[in-house]
C-alpha cells in the first residue's frame, strides 16, 4: 500500500473514532464507516491491519490521557489519610488506601460477582458509572463489551427509581411464593 493511501486511511479512521461513542463502537463499525467515507475496501488484510493499529493506538492514547487527568485530579485532592506505603498485595490488586482501583485506573465501587463490577471512570471529560463484565487476559482484568455506562444524569435518574424497582421485585417474588 502506498504511503499516501495509508495516510488517508489513518486520518479517516481517526476522524471516525473522534466522532464515535467509544462505549459501543466496534472496530468493525469504525472500519466500515471509514471504508464508506473513502470509497475503498478496508477489509483487505493489509488495510484491515492498518485500521486495527490506528484504533489500538487511539485507544491507548485516550487511556493515557484519562489516567493523566485522574492523576492530576488526585494530586489536587487533599489526602484523606497517610498511613505510609501500600503493601505489595494492595498494589497488585490496584488498591490505593481504602479505595480499590482496577488495572485501567478506574475506581471500583463494588464487585457484584467475580466477573462483574461497578466502577467510576472518566471518558471524554464525562464521569461515567459503569456496570460491566470483566475478563482476564495476560494477568490483567479488562472490561468487556457486556455492560452499560451511565452519565451522572442517567445514574441520578436510575438511582431515584431504585425504590420502585425494589418494590416491583418484592411484588413479583411474593407472587411466586
Amino acid at each position: 500500500m502506498d504511503p499516501e493511501m495509508a495516510k488517508k486511511i489513518e486520518e479517516t479512521v481517526l476522524e471516525v473514532l473522534k466522532n464515535s461513542d467509544m462505549d459501543s463502537t466496534t472496530e468493525f463499525q469504525v472500519r466500515k464507516a471509514a471504508s464508506e467515507k473513502l470509497g475503498v475496501d478496508l477489509s483487505v488484510s493489509e488495510r484491515k491491519k492498518l485500521v486495527r493499529n490506528v484504533v489500538q493506538t487511539y485507544l491507548e492514547e485516550q487511556q493515557a490521557k484519562a489516567e493523566a487527568d485522574e492523576k492530576a485530579v488526585e494530586a489536587d485532592a487533599p489526602e484523606e489519610e497517610e498511613e505510609g506505603e501500600d503493601s505489595e498485595d494492595e498494589k497488585k490488586r490496584g488498591k490505593k488506601g481504602a479505595k480499590e482501583y482496577d488495572d485501567e485506573g478506574d475506581l471500583i465501587f463494588c464487585r457484584l460477582s467475580d466477573k462483574r463490577r461497578v466502577t467510576l471512570t472518566e471518558f471524554r471529560g464525562k464521569n461515567l458509572v459503569s456496570i460491566r463484565e470483566y475478563y482476564k487476559k495476560d494477568g490483567k482484568e479488562l472490561p468487556s463489551s457486556k455492560g452499560i455506562s451511565l452519565t451522572a444524569e442517567q445514574w441520578s435518574t436510575f438511582s431515584k427509581n431504585v425504590p420502585a424497582i425494589d418494590k416491583a421485585i418484592k411484588k413479583m417474588e411474593a407472587r411466586l411464593h
